[in-house]
């Protein structure tokens, strides 16, 4: 077992040892101020980030990022399992939805700041409107997929309303639900970088962009650092979730394999 996790770590963390040393190698002894070399960036790293900025700069953007996703996913899940499961509602919605889902949420900004302001509900707002869309259309699509001889079963016992959504369609379409959740974390990252570019005070987005306009050069890639570092954390958290909630599915999937 202890084997097993070793070699997992190893493929898990080969790739960006890998990719680190080549960075390293390409930007040594670079003189270019646009393109310092990683040794710079990493010793200016904890200069930058301390434990003060992380509480102003960092704790505001996973909030604002966790309260959109939050957001996103309540309203994705639950009109994706009323669209998917009345056939009527989603041939009325789907002209709709293709529409919208069409027109990027960066565009909406200005448009959202008009009704939003400009303080934390804007950009919480800009990201919920990013987010929803693979939740919803993941929804839509698993509900869709539930077996129709299982939903037969589950009607000839008497098994309707909340009790069969619960036991039956939500665990059948779940797999494909976090697979959109899945699209919508990295959705999510993106737009709480755009939406606190725009009249913003706090925030890595703001942060970065401060340290671009003040050509503190070596400072801004330690904030595009601190978002790949962010992005992985938030990934890692996603997958142990995500396999304790559906440790059903994979291991179907695995006794599938070995028969």
């Amino acid at each position: 077992m202890i084997g097993r996790l070793l070699l997992r770590l190893l493929f898990v963390l080969a790739l960006p040892v890998v990719l680190v040393a080549l960075w390293w190698a390409a930007s040594d002894g670079n003189t270019d101020p646009f393109w310092p070399p990683l040794r710079t960036i990493l010793r200016t790293f904890p200069d930058v980030w301390t434990v003060d900025r992380l509480r102003t700069d960092v704790v505001p953007s996973v909030l604002r990022l966790l309260s959109g996703y939050a957001t996103a996913a309540v309203v994705g899940m639950a009109l994706g399992t009323v669209i998917g499961s009345y056939r009527g509602v989603r041939a009325v919605c789907e002209p709709v939805l293709e529409f919208l889902r069409a027109v990027p949420p960066p565009v909406l900004i200005p448009v959202i700041m008009l009704f939003a302001g400009i303080g934390d509900t804007m950009k919480i707002v800009v990201i919920a409107s990013g987010c929803v869309w693979p939740i919803l259309l993941n929804t839509v699509e698993g509900v869709r997929a539930v077996d129709s001889v299982m939903l037969e079963t589950a009607r000839s016992y008497g098994v309707k309303g909340p009790a069969r959504l619960r036991h039956l369609v939500l665990p059948s379409a779940s797999p494909q639900i976090f697979a959109g959740l899945r699209q919508a974390l990295s959705i999510g990252i993106i737009l709480m970088v755009i939406s606190e570019m725009f009249a913003a005070s706090n925030g890595i987005g703001f942060t970065v962009v401060q340290f671009q306009r003040s050509f503190a050069i070596p400072d801004m890639w330690t904030g595009i650092l601190v978002l790949g570092l962010l992005g992985f954390l938030l990934s890692v958290v996603f997958q142990l979730v995500e396999r304790r909630v559906l440790g059903w599915y994979h291991g179907l999937r695995a006794s599938t394999r070995r028969s």
